[in-house]
């Protein structure tokens, strides 16, 4: 039994001044540390019916301990941490209050139950699981009357040390080797006699993937060449065991089906080969990475991936040695410069080979094979296929632009609509126009509909002969034809049907959110806006596209040790108010590729920069006049900025240290990890050990 309670207090710390450079010399930081956590205690009794307890508290961010032992003496010492206290007990239980302070003097006090009995334990349970996750590991719960605590011995030659536990908590074990082993558990009270407890265990490794490996993004097709995957169209009539020999040596292969999610397994694995159909190769020089995803349950430490080029009949082939972790899915990313630099040719592939070490000893099952590289410019203009953007506000009407208070369809319409939301909107590049609208649409009363789903009414049934013209400076685009339309055929620049009559044609006013999303309305009398914002069909949107900052909180600036400790130094409320014209400077991430820093008239200017640790002028090259791009790697979690000035977060840190002390680079990349859609963590190893974090959210 364990509860939590925390308390406040204050008293001076005195600091050893810190060698490494940081953003700011004070130690305010201090204040920010959190309570001690996770406090408990292990607790042995000597089985001697004295009643000599021994308590060793446990927890995280603790400089000491005292504990009540809750029999009415007095209060320990202070404790330091790994140390211990011995106490005795008259025989009873009690609740023995252990008091943990922190650096900053706040304080976690945890209740740890004590029992002091001097019977021997009676209705002992013993409870022996094989772990459903961790291959090899034993899990074991041992509860009794009267107990304090237990031993468990697992058997293992070479190994005759029990793990102690307090009474009810579990102890886990990973053997060596699965197998039958002879588990004896020896339940503990104050008493000099204990109560055993022995059983013949069959210990199980895990040798499959218990879920699949993550799903791989979607891409446009001229970016992707699959291999073997179930998210993208894979080259026809591949055989993924050619046998070059290995059968001979033992090898096997199947196709392993987890829960509907198929996947290759390759079987004591030596070498294996995949081979495209007769006659065809693929020309990889275009692409960035070769992706796979590889599990194996331990037995194989590497894989070595091969590509084979065939041309005009030289064949040549090179190598690249990738490291797994045993239990879980490795997703591998190899540049294509990693063989290319090696001499490969790469424009004829014909073959893959993976070679396991150990050789022919091991398991492995590989999903997701597939090169690719980042998006590709998409189209300007409107010449696509568009589509309402599937979410809610997406179609609506009110008084004026970005206003749909009158009325806007909410998830539950979405999903009732689903027969409109799949309608798309073509724009040819021969300036042709065409309503697709399939079976069914959104059928409304005036059309002799019943507000449902519907087939669709002429002449809004998508058979208009059309036409658009697009003006791009007037932000306008014209669609000609009676019964061609955008959004919902009732609104037009005369008023609402079946108020007005049919048009010939209807101007939309058009607005790019970014290349593959746009926003139209239409003035369909005075002061009624009809609005939609469509989505260009197939598009495919890097999720960092868009326009970010670093949030207005505590800690989402700082500096620390590791990714997820700012303890060096974070900016704290205070700092966030004196850093205003920090928090609204921004970092663009456009569509196509391109990268800003807009930093307005003022940011903050460190010393360095010759500035003052002040708000003022941005200073040159860091002053949002750089020319960048950037390159997003989904697979890898990384950002990298080209273009020499910019930066995100903080312009000192970068991937060589901290400026001045290192040259002004060129190129930055950063690690990345989405908390949600719009908020991402982003950090950078600024010298060892050295990781400056940022927290950005999409304005």
């Amino acid at each position: 039994m364990k509860i939590l309670k925390y308390t406040f207090q204050i008293f001076l710390v005195a600091l050893i001044a810190m060698g490494c450079s940081q953003e700011d010399d004070s130690t305010n930081y201090v204040n920010s540390i959190a309570a001690p956590a996770n406090i408990s205690a292990t607790v042995n009794v000597t089985q001697d019916n004295t009643g000599l307890v021994t308590i060793t508290p446990l927890g995280e961010g603790v400089v000491s301990y005292i504990i009540n032992f809750g029999d009415g003496s007095e209060i320990s010492n202070p404790i330091k941490p790994g140390e211990h206290v011995q106490h005795t007990y008259a025989e009873g239980s009690y609740e023995a209050a252990i008091t943990a302070t922190g650096l900053n003097g706040l304080k976690t006090t945890a209740i740890q139950e004590v029992v002091v009995s001097f019977k021997a334990p009676e209705n002992l349970v013993v409870s022996i699981e094989n772990d459903p996750a961790i291959s090899k590991q034993v899990n074991i719960t041992a509860t009794a009357d009267y107990a304090i605590s237990y031993e468990v011995y697992f058997g293992e030659p070479g190994n005759d040390d029990p793990i102690e536990a307090n009474n009810g908590e579990t102890i886990s074990y990973t053997y060596q080797e699965a197998g039958v082993y002879t588990i004896k558990v020896v339940s503990m009270s104050a008493a000099i006699q204990t109560t055993e407890y022995t059983e013949e265990f069959e210990v199980t490794a895990i040798l499959q993937p218990l879920a699949s490996a993550v799903t791989p993004p979607s891409r446009n097709p001229e970016d992707v060449i699959s291999i073997y995957s179930a998210v993208y169209n894979d080259v026809e009539g591949t055989n993924y065991f050619p046998d070059w020999g290995q059968g001979g040596q033992g090898s096997g292969w199947t196709e392993f089906d987890l829960n509907g999610d198929t996947m290759l397994q390759y079987i004591n694995l030596s070498y294996q080969g995949i081979a495209l159909a007769d006659g065809t190769s693929i020309n990889v020089s275009q692409m960035e990475y070769l992706h796979l995803d590889v599990w194996t349950a331990g037995d194989i430490n590497t894989i070595e991936t091969s590509l084979i080029n065939n041309a005009s009949g030289t064949v040549t082939e090179a190598p690249v040695v990738s490291g797994l972790t045993a239990g879980e899915w490795t997703s591998i990313e190899i540049p294509i410069s990693a063989y290319t630099d090696q001499g490969l040719t790469v424009t004829e592939i014909f073959q893959l080979k993976f070679v396991g070490d150990p050789w022919a000893t091991g398991t492995v099952f590989i999903d997701n094979i597939y090169f690719y590289k980042e998006p590709s410019n998409t189209p300007t203009g409107l010449v696509g296929t568009w589509k309402m953007t599937n979410e809610a506000g997406a179609l609506g009407v009110g008084p004026s632009v970005g206003d749909t208070s009158w009325w806007n369809c909410d998830t539950d319409c979405v999903n009732l609509r689903a027969c409109f939301y799949d309608d798309t909107y073509v724009f040819g590049s021969d300036g042709s126009f065409s309503n697709n609208l399939g079976n069914e649409t959104w059928v409304e009363g005036w059309q002799g509909g019943s507000d449902s789903c519907g087939s669709p009414v002429a002449p809004y049934d998508g058979s208009a002969s059309a036409t658009y013209t697009y003006n791009e400076s007037a932000g306008t685009v014209t669609i000609n034809g009676t019964g061609a339309y955008i959004g919902i055929p009732k609104a037009n620049n005369q008023g609402e049907l079946p108020n007005v009559a049919v048009p010939s044609s209807i101007t939309y006013n058009v607005s790019f959110i970014d290349s593959n999303t746009i926003s139209v309305y239409v003035e369909a009398g005075a002061g009624v806006f009809w609005q939609f914002k469509l989505v260009r069909e197939g598009a495919v949107a890097s999720p960092v596209a868009g326009t970010w900052k670093v949030a207005s909180e505590t800690g989402a600036l700082g500096v620390g040790p590791a990714v997820g400790d700012t303890s060096w130094w974070n900016c704290d409320a205070g700092c966030v108010t004196d850093r205003a014209c920090y928090y609204d400077d921004t970092y663009v991430f456009e569509t196509d590729g391109t990268f800003t820093n807009n930093l307005g008239s003022e940011t903050w200017v460190e010393g360095w920069q010759g500035g003052s640790d002040s708000c003022g002028a941005p200073v040159d090259p860091y002053d949002g006049s750089a020319s960048a791009t950037y390159t997003y790697n989904a697979g890898a979690g990384t950002i990298t900025l080209n273009g020499t000035g910019a930066f995100i977060g903080i312009p000192k840190a970068n991937n060589q240290g901290e400026l001045p002390n290192v040259d002004v680079p060129s190129a930055i990349t950063y690690n990345i990890e989405f908390i949600d859609t719009d908020t991402m963590s982003v950090y950078i190893e600024s010298g060892a050990g050295v990781f400056w974090q940022f927290k950005l959210v999409r304005i």
